[in-house]
């Protein structure tokens, strides 16, 4: 009824020159005192065949409609599928489409040009920049000071910062290398606490960890790079003498808990944004707000679930739940 409303508005036109005739015919044959029937007749045919052709016309419409409608709810809209032009009006309308059609195509291939370009320069860059951190690793060790302590951890900072180049810059990537398996979460959990092992010492953060003897269908790297992210802001945010837990309180349900200083009840439902730092953000200028983003969206490309909860002055408490039972195939 309401494409039937439209239809009759757009024809509102027609509509009224065709009433206006036949009061045309009618005042004439009034002022001429000529018989009725003769006009009524006539004007009973005309409309019977104005409504029929109006009821054809409007089934046309309503199939043009709906042939344009299937067209824009295609995922890639082309312009192969057009209506037939019946008018020039029409025709004119099509060549403005086509135009500008066109103009998006190159502006697309313009734009996936220029991305793949940075996509592959700052790859290289991340890959190049790993030769000089190994060096100064291998430089470091050799020194067992304070300062070269302190000086390795910063470097382990500059390592996780450029890994998170790598991982955003593959997020959206076509050849993104999802390896899903049956793998024990143990030895994931044991590889990432190994890499803050340092930080825990020096900042005097004890650690409880409770094996899980979990198997998790996941990929080991990407679910790897997400635990030692969330280690991460638990050991940034947790002061001296505080403490990180890692336990399993359900199959499946992975908590990593800290007793750090927590966040603010309005930055919780935002903290997974993309750029969002928030109260603890802003106090610390370091941050970035992409960790967490890039967890979020590692959690959901393997179809697990993350989710947190704090509060101000009593800690965090990221859970993951790795209870994904189906192996999915493309």
């Amino acid at each position: 009824m309401k494409l039937w409303n439209r239809y009759l508005k757009a024809h509102t036109k027609q509509t009224f020159v065709f009433f206006l005739f036949c009061a045309i015919f009618f005042l004439s044959f009034a002022l001429y005192h000529l018989p009725l029937a003769a006009v009524l007749y006539p004007t009973a045919i005309c409309t019977v065949l104005g409504l029929a052709v109006l009821l054809l016309d409007f089934i046309s419409f309503f199939a043009r409609h709906k042939e344009l409608l299937a067209l824009y709810s295609e995922v890639a809209v082309t312009v192969k599928r057009l209506p037939r032009v019946s008018n020039l009006l029409e025709e004119d309308y099509q060549q403005i489409i086509l135009s500008l059609f066109q103009e998006k195509v190159n502006l697309e291939n313009r734009m996936q040009s220029q991305y793949t370009d940075l996509i592959e320069y700052y790859t290289v860059w991340a890959h190049q920049i790993k030769t000089p951190i190994a060096s100064m690793y291998l430089s470091l060790q050799d020194d067992d000071s304070p300062f070269s302590r302190e000086l390795t951890e910063e470097l382990q900072h500059i390592e996780q910062y450029v890994e998170m180049v790598l991982c955003y810059l593959r997020l959206d990537s076509c050849s993104t290398d999802y390896l899903i398996r049956s793998c024990d979460l143990d030895p994931i959990l044991r590889q990432s606490v190994r890499k803050f092992a340092s930080q825990f010492i020096r900042r005097k953060i004890r650690l409880v960890y409770e094996p899980t003897e979990f198997s998790a269908l996941t990929d080991e790297k990407w679910l790897l790079f997400v635990l030692e992210q969330l280690l991460s802001n638990a050991i940034k945010y947790t002061k001296a003498g505080g403490t990180i837990s890692i336990t399993m309180n359900e199959p499946g349900i992975l908590c990593i808990s800290d007793s750090g200083i927590g966040i603010a009840p309005e930055d919780l439902p935002r903290i997974f944004e993309k750029g969002y730092t928030g109260y603890n953000g802003r106090g610390d200028k370091k941050a970035s707000g992409i960790g967490l983003y890039l967890c979020r969206r590692i959690c959901g490309n393997l179809r697990h679930r993350i989710t947190a909860e704090s509060a101000l002055g009593r800690g965090t408490v990221i859970t993951l739940d790795l209870n994904r039972t189906t192996l999915e195939r493309e």
